[in-house]
């Protein structure tokens, strides 16, 4: 089966014309998937043409919602997203005054396997492809009552299930995709991407030029707690990934956030505050304290929010910028962390 969101609007051109169909018939065809219709909706297609794609096993719509929960604490829905060979990946809808951001997976599973996320918990299954990542985001559009000229998804961040540059090429092409602007059109700015510091494909993504915002997995300041709680520090250590982050401002000059997980008696003492103090001061940064979600497979304790409010103040007075993420969508296990490949193969 090929999907047809994994092409761009030039590529889909160029297949119209193997078929012998008119130009103007790619840009319909492209403006029909990105409203999230199947053929069968496609009323401004000819029928011998879409059964030409489908006898050649040309799929439309690759993603499909197929339940939705909805949070009675602050209204966040969670997606469970069926995919063409009945995997499921989850996504998070996150409503703020600013607008709606739509947090997404990027893999069935995930092989980092860190210590404090449900995401790795079964491994990795497969990789997305680029179609299949902008169809979480097409779906949830449409789900909100969006389209085209209404879209109602205004941020995307890659954080749920996966590492998004495990699964490189296919994690450019989206963004490359979702800022087409025939498309989605959504701003590079308006994009977080979210590593737990794979240098290497860092490094190649650098030379993309694609201006997204850059969040990097910290969780600890020291190479021997990060790697009791994150496998891959043992070959990315902290020094490298903080060297990486610096690499990126000097290249756009966009600061980048580091994601800190508070996890009680492992990384949250004041000599944790200290050496992070250490590390990230003087350069242009946001240390994003997490308060742990709890998953129940993991076992580990968070740190409470008294306890989170007075790291973060130790981090201010030795001259860091900092945020305490406000935690959504905990009670559909939609909050930072809790996203788990446990609905694969559902059905």
């Amino acid at each position: 089966m090929k999907l047809l969101t994994d092409y761009s609007l030039d590529e889909l051109k160029e297949l119209t014309a193997s078929y012998g169909e008119p130009a103007f018939r790619a840009e319909q065809l492209y403006l029909n998937l990105y409203a999230g219709k199947d053929y069968p909706e496609m009323t401004n297609i000819g029928k011998a043409f879409k059964e030409r794609l489908l006898a050649d096993g040309y799929v439309a719509r690759g993603v499909n919602i197929l339940e939705s929960f909805v949070s009675k604490i602050d209204g966040t829905v969670k997606f469970l997203y069926e995919l063409m060979d009945g995997n499921i990946v989850e996504g998070v809808l996150m409503r703020y005054k600013y607008g709606n951001t739509l947090c997404i997976s990027t893999q069935v599973g995930c092989r980092m396997n860190c210590a404090f996320c449900a995401s790795g918990l079964e491994g990795l299954k497969r990789n997305l492809t680029a179609g299949e990542i902008l169809g979480e985001v097409i779906a949830a559009n449409r789900f909100d009552g969006g389209d085209l000229t209404n879209r109602k998804i205004t941020n995307v961040v890659l954080m749920g299930s996966g590492e998004p540059l495990d699964n490189y090429d296919n994690t450019v092409k989206f963004l490359r995709l979702v800022n087409a602007e025939k498309g989605l059109n959504i701003s590079y700015r308006n994009i977080s991407l979210s590593t737990c510091g794979l240098i290497d494909a860092f490094d190649r993504f650098l030379g993309e030029d694609i201006p997204i915002t850059m969040t990097f997995s910290l969780h600890a300041a020291s190479d021997e707690v990060r790697s009791s709680i994150m496998p891959v520090n043992k070959k990315y250590g902290v020094d490298k990934v903080i060297d990486a982050a610096k690499r990126f401002f000097e290249k756009t000059k966009r600061r980048v956030v580091f994601e800190y997980s508070l996890i009680k008696g492992v990384n949250d003492s004041q000599e944790d505050a200290a050496l992070l103090i250490e590390k990230v001061k003087g350069f242009p940064c946001i240390v994003n304290l997490i308060v742990l979600n709890y998953v129940k497979e993991r076992g580990l304790a968070s740190t409470s929010r008294k306890e989170a409010y007075r790291f973060s103040g130790l981090l201010e007075k030795g001259g860091v910028q900092i945020t305490v993420r406000r935690t959504m969508g905990a009670d559909i296990e939609g909050a930072c962390g809790q996203l788990r490949a446990k609905y694969i193969n559902k059905q």
